[in-house]
């Protein structure tokens, strides 16, 4: 431990396009309170229900289009379970990552909109949604990278091979496995995933 200073449903144009140069190598971005600000109450966090809540975090664009930069491909990876709940539409959420895709260096989006219930191999912190954009991109998981801000999201990247950072929010809920760094935020995750990746 280190401290540092499938997409449910027919593919959309987001999950076609992909960087040149990527040389197998993602990182893997989970969502909610790592792109976009979580909604939190009482200590737990929620994703937005509307597009106006909706707000890229300070620093995010930066640090995608410096990934991105480097030949590293950036694939977001998100559980949307409020679809699936009945509590938020399909067509929202694609505003959302029409709006997401706008503002930061983004190469494919992969979304679960399946209620745990459901029973599917795509929700983390299974790691389908992963290993379908590995296959699908030509990825190797052993030299990505997956930043999240909860257990799932580690969970997810390890199941996958990948090397995990974590984002603490100080959210009321335990991590399960030990991920490999902890960061204070996307750009953090970023520079040092930069001074591995450009030795």
């Amino acid at each position: 431990m280190a401290r540092v200073g499938q997409s449910s449903g027919a593919p959309s144009k987001r999950d076609q396009v992909v960087t040149a140069g990527g040389e197998g190598r993602a990182v893997f971005l989970d969502r909610d309170g790592v792109i976009n600000r979580s909604i939190v109450r009482n200590g737990r966090p929620y994703a937005p229900l509307h597009l106006d809540e909706f707000e890229i975090l300070p620093g995010v664009s930066q640090a995608t289009r410096d990934l991105r930069g480097a030949g590293l491909s950036i694939i977001v990876v998100t559980n949307q379970p409020d679809v699936g709940a009945g509590r938020q539409t399909r067509d929202v959420v694609e505003a959302m990552h029409d709006k997401m895709c706008a503002e930061i260096a983004v190469d494919a989006v992969k979304v679960c909109y399946h209620i745990e219930a459901d029973g599917c191999d795509c929700r983390k912190p299974l790691s389908g949604m992963l290993l379908s954009a590995a296959e699908e991109f030509d990825i190797s998981l052993g030299k990505s990278f997956m930043v999240g801000d909860r257990w799932r999201d580690v969970d997810a990247g390890h199941a996958a091979g990948c090397r995990t950072y974590f984002i603490d929010q100080g959210y009321d809920e335990s991590l399960r496995q030990t991920p490999d760094h902890f960061v204070a935020d996307l750009p953090e995750a970023a520079r040092h995933i930069l001074s591995m990746t450009l030795k």
